[in-house]
Parts: structure tokens; sequence; C-alpha cells
């Protein structure tokens, strides 16, 4: 072989060389997604031709053979975490791996408000198509012991709040997140309580405290609230709360309570019963807890609704007629 051939082989294989370099940053440099964001599910045991595959059936911009090969030399290829990931407008073959290699999947969230019962948690979840629901018959009471709980009853045990999540996280995962939450807040609240209150143990006041959330919105009042009640316990007086009246109604409440629903005895009927409810009756935020452990000193035994929100607060029976008369009856 002459060297002028040998001579034009090297110089092929340079320039071949030079061009696979050049390609190779183009393809490590530039931006792969596009014009709008893609979401890739990454599922476990996905090998990596299966994850390029994916990545182009979403038309990015990747040339499969530069992805794997940086996947291996990074080594990065044995570490990508299963996922539904969003990938956003600007990002390159070494981001999206990055994002693939710290697991940082796409996030869901589902919002339990202050003051929702036990069954609207229920409703909210199985309507939740991001997340794999277990549940199906289970009762409340099994549920419990499967969050380790020694209470069997769900009410109130489950924090008020936006729980973030990843698809298809379990429907008993996330409800262990907000029991957990609410054990914590309810302990830290516990422990700062003022001194000399009338309530036994932490689930004492979760119960007050969850009067105190479907008494009330306005959080400057909640104090107030607790404060009355607080006083109502102190003297054997009954608490005499629409609220928990209404929930030992049950399917039977139509948006009314009448005389009869008021002399009817059940466990939560608070003008029969002396004393807490046996459960809590919704789910209290950290400001309800925080107001029923932490109540106004003052001397009112009563409030009634001024019709906007608010209430007026009264020490004696003839002062909140008075008030009755004025803000729902209508008189002067």
């Amino acid at each position: 072989m002459s060297h002028k051939i040998i001579g034009f082989i090297l110089l092929a294989f340079s320039f071949a060389g030079g061009w696979a370099w050049m390609d190779y940053q183009r393809a490590v440099e530039n931006p792969v997604v596009l014009e709008k964001q893609v979401y890739i599910d990454i599922e476990k045991g996905d090998s990596l031709n299966r994850i390029t595959d994916k990545l182009i059936d979403q038309d990015l911009a990747i040339k499969p053979l530069w992805f794997k090969i940086l996947a291996y030399t990074s080594k990065s290829a044995k570490k990508i975490k299963a996922g539904e990931y969003e990938l956003t407008p600007g990002l390159n073959a070494p981001e999206i791996l990055a994002l693939f290699v710290q697991g940082k999947t796409r996030q869901y969230a589902i919002t339990f408000p202050e003051g929702w019962r036990f069954k609207d948690i229920l409703q909210a979840i199985e309507k939740n198509p991001y997340l794999e629901h277990t549940l199906n018959s289970t009762d409340s009471e099994a549920l419990m012991r499967r969050l380790g709980a020694d209470v069997i009853h769900p009410e109130g045990l489950f924090f008020p709040d936006t729980y973030f999540f990843e698809k298809n996280m379990t429907d008993v995962s996330l409800l262990k997140r907000a029991y957990d939450k609410m054990r914590q807040v309810l302990q830290q609240e516990w422990l700062n309580k003022a001194e000399n209150l009338p309530l036994k143990s932490p689930y004492e006041a979760l119960i007050l405290a969850s009067i105190v959330e479907k008494e009330t919105a306005v959080i400057e009042e909640r104090p107030l609230i607790a404060g009355v009640f607080i006083r109502r316990l102190e003297k054997g007086m009954l608490l005499q709360t629409d609220p928990t009246v209404i929930y030992g109604m049950g399917d039977h409440y139509n948006g009314d309570i009448t005389w009869d629903d008021l002399k009817t005895s059940t466990p939560y009927n608070t003008y029969v019963v002396k004393g807490l409810p046996p459960t809590p009756i919704a789910m209290p935020g950290r400001d309800a807890i925080y107001a029923a452990l932490h109540p106004n000193s003052g001397n009112s035994l009563y409030f009634v609704s001024r019709g906007d929100g608010t209430h007026m607060f009264s020490s004696t029976l003839k002062d909140h007629n008075r008030a009755v008369d004025i803000f729902q009856r209508k008189k002067k």
C-alpha cells in the first residue's frame, strides 16, 4: 500500500473522528426539549434502551447513541430512578440524566381543608387519579390499625394541609403522612399548653379544637370561643354547640336543626350530654388546636352569630338573650 493511500485513510479517520466529536458535543450541549414540556414515565426495571425509546417517542431532539454513551460514561445508566418526570423546554441531555439520577419526579398535590370530616378526605382520595387506590372497602377500624393508631375512630386524626406526592403513591401512604403530621403538631402544642386546663389528654384537646374549628373561621375569635367552652367545662355546664349536634345527626342532617334535634340524645348532642363528645367532629388546623390549649381568660359563657361570620360574646344569660334578639330574631 502506497504512502498516499495510507495518508488518505488516516486523514479520513481523522476527519470522521473530528466530525463524531463535534456531533457528540452538539448532542450533549444543545437543548433536546424544545417548544413545550413533556412527561416521561420511567417504570421500575426499565432498561436504558427502553428509557431512550420513551424519550424518542416524545419527539425530543435526542440522538440515541450519544445519549446512551453519555449515560454510561457519566455512570448514570444504573442510577436512574423510576417515576414520572416533567421535562421543561431548554433541558439538554446531561440535565435530563441528572433529573433521572436525582429522582426529581413530577409532584402532584391534594389538599385537605381545615374543618373537613374523614368522609370528605376519603372522597377526595377516591377522586384523585394519580394515587394508587388500595383502600377499597377497608373499614375505618382496619385502616387505623394499618396506620398503627391506638384510636379506632378516624375523625380528626389527619392534619389538614396540602400534600405533594409522586404518581401512584398509595392512598394509605398518603393518609399515614397526614396522620403522622397531626400527631406531631398535636404533641408540640400539648407540650406548650396553658396551665390548669380541664383537658386530660391531647385527644381531648383535639376534640375541643375540632369544635372550635367548626364554630368559626375567624382566627382571632378562636381563643374567645375556646375560652367559652373551657369555662363551661369547668362549671359543669352543657357545651350546647350546634356543630356537635349536626355531627351526631349524620346523614339525617338536611341543613337545619329543629328543637326535636336538640332534644334527641346522641353521644354528640352537647345540648343533652355534659362534657366533650366522644371523638373529634372534624379536622382542626394548628390555629384551632393552639386556641383550644390557649383559651381566652375572660368571663364570657355565651356567644351568638352576628350573621357576618363573627360572634357576639356575653358573660350572662340575660345579655346573651339580648344579643340573640338583636342578631337572630332581629329585634331592637
